[in-house]
């Protein structure tokens, strides 16, 4: 954002800075227990130092960074442990995702998923781990978007934040994206079924490797 116009202060300032410093841990520009210092981050945003802290408390709620009585904040580390409890919850709300989205899935959002699947099969075939992921977290996201089910969605953004780093740590493990396209593509070809029983296996089936392949980690 230019200079002039970027916010100094007040409501507009803190989302400023929010959406920053959240794109940027997302991104792993920020690494896990990295202090994040007001005084800097406010000169680096050019944001007041209150627009910092408002925006650190935001983060903290979702999962993002941790603050530590008297020692300011941080970003919060995610345990292999905890991370296998998130996909663990995970699993129930993106297995009910899927399985409304056989229900309801339009044609044009079946063809949608089935170009992904093609891609996301290239990604694998060119060897390009990190476009895989990025295909893989689009696959998702649409599935959630089809489904319609605006609660299960809120719940799986905040749970998703918190295992951005394993996931990319996960994508570029040899051999994961191979074992994972053909899980992906289980799902796809059960919701273009309209198999709502099916579409819920094969995401319970594909999340289930995930915990294996986080638990090997």
């Amino acid at each position: 954002m230019p200079e002039e116009t970027r916010p100094g202060s007040g409501e507009q300032a803190k989302q400023y800075a929010l959406g920053r410093l959240r794109d940027t841990i997302l991104r792993g520009g920020m690494a896990p227990a990295q202090r994040l210092v007001e005084t800097e981050l406010a000169a680096q945003y050019g944001v007041t130092r209150a627009s910092i802290r408002a925006a650190l408390l935001d983060l903290a709620s979702e999962g993002l960074v941790e603050r530590i009585r008297n020692r300011g904040s941080r970003v919060r580390v995610v345990t292999i442990e905890e991370a296998v409890e998130i996909t663990e919850c995970r699993m129930a709300l993106e297995a009910l995702c899927a399985a409304k989205a056989a229900e309801i899935a339009t044609d044009a959002q079946i063809d949608e998923l089935a170009d992904l699947g093609e891609a996301m099969s290239e990604a694998v075939a060119g060897g390009d781990p990190v476009s895989y992921s990025d295909l893989n977290h689009d696959l998702h996201t649409l599935i959630r978007v089809v489904s319609g089910q605006r609660t299960a969605v809120a719940l799986l953004e905040r749970l998703n934040a918190q295992l951005v780093r394993h996931r990319f740590r996960l994508a570029l493990r040899p051999g994961r994206a191979k074992q994972s396209l053909s899980e992906h593509l289980a799902v796809i070809e059960a919701i273009s079924a309209r198999d709502p029983r099916a579409a819920e296996g094969a995401v319970r089936a594909h999340l289930s490797s995930v915990i294996d392949a986080l638990r090997d980690d």
